[in-house]
């Protein structure tokens, strides 16, 4: 396994930030200033503590519960705040800390009932999370220990534990961080960020026990306030339609590679750019039909956590080892066709 390169990864892009960042409303401009200044900052410190990070110590022994732990930050940014929730805690009477609670076990048991993983390291991890940070806070995260969740400004975005795919979303940076390490660059960042929407619906669809017919394939539904022109932060049914709005603009995904955006931005267009890996996976679920978490989510799994998948990968690397993986696991069938297929429809060449 490569050497473990915890990264600050948040589920709202800068490029989106950065619209609100210039609007002439204090309302929205001052939140989404001070959410950058904050990721910014983060990013930064993660960089810079990397190096110290270490792979975590083997638990065969441990037991296949989740044991989550919710923190309230009482509108600071002091990590990781006040203990008000623990495993065997009665409901609160905070519904966001209830819903983070129920997020990380639903993110817990995709994990271990789907894939036989105990735990995003798979040696039971505890799972940690910090709920009400910042003021204003327009942004949840993964720091490489915890789950961080803010509330929102309450004019375009609202509190961060309402969907449950963006607690699978950020807590599948850490099942990443602990296989295949992708480094959060061009390509490589871009499918960081697409397995983490690929399990984040997944883990939606997986508590919701609906088929790849029924899900809406976005992730974010719920998060954007009344007034905002949206339904989600992105679509992998399809790029570039989550939302247009006056002040956030148009969603910038692709959903082929005839439209991949070159940028220097984002760490080179990884939210962006993600789009293209999730259609991918979304053809592939789709036509297999059924529940998409078995066979396509399955495959995905494979390739994050075989070893072979280079913490270097482009998308390419990537459709290769899936269409391996398949092969496989199911042989020369209706999966390695679809594999194919579905990567020839978003244009990326496996050779």
């Amino acid at each position: 396994m490569n050497a473990m390169n915890p990264v600050f990864c948040t589920i709202v892009p800068p490029h989106l930030l950065d619209k609100l960042a210039r609007s002439d409303d204090p309302a929205r401009h001052l939140p989404a200033r001070r959410t950058l200044e904050h990721d910014a900052r983060q990013r930064t410190r993660r960089r810079l503590t990397a190096a110290r990070t270490l792979a975590p110590t083997s638990r065969a022994d441990a037991e296949e519960q989740p044991k989550r732990t919710i923190y309230d930050a009482q509108h600071t940014e002091t990590l990781p705040g006040e203990k008000v929730h623990d495993e065997g805690d009665g409901p609160s009477q905070d519904a966001t800390v209830n819903r983070a609670h129920a997020g990380l076990g639903a993110t817990f048991e995709l994990y271990l009932k789907v894939y036989q993983r105990n735990s995003i390291d798979g040696a039971g991890l505890p799972l940690d999370a910090t709920v009400h940070y910042g003021e204003g806070y327009n942004n949840a995260f993964w720091d490489g220990e915890r789950m961080v969740f803010g509330d929102g400004d309450g004019e375009i975005f609202l509190d961060f534990t309402l969907p449950v795919d963006v607690i699978g979303h950020e807590l599948t940076h850490g099942v990443t961080q602990y296989t295949a390490n992708l480094e959060y660059y061009g390509q490589s960042g871009a499918l960081n960020e697409s397995v983490s929407d690929v399990f984040g619906s997944l883990i939606k669809q997986y508590s919701l026990t609906q088929t790849a017919d029924q899900a809406d394939w976005l992730i974010g539904a719920g998060l954007l306030a009344p007034d905002v022109t949206g339904v989600a932060l992105r679509s992998l049914k399809a790029p570039g339609t989550a939302y247009d709005d006056d002040v956030l603009g148009k969603d910038p995904q692709p959903a082929h590679m005839d439209d991949y955006v070159e940028s220097s931005q984002d760490n080179g267009g990884v939210h962006i750019n993600s789009g293209i890996p999730n259609h991918a996976f979304y053809l592939l679920a789709t036509e297999l039909g059924g529940q998409a978490w078995e066979r396509a989510g399955q495959i995905w799994y494979d390739v994050l956590t075989g070893g072979e998948l280079a913490s270097d990968a482009d998308f390419a690397d990537f459709a290769r080892l899936t269409l391996a993986a398949a092969e496989s696991r199911y042989g020369d069938g209706d999966e390695r066709k679809a594999v194919r297929d579905a990567w020839t429809g978003v244009g990326v060449d496996l050779g």
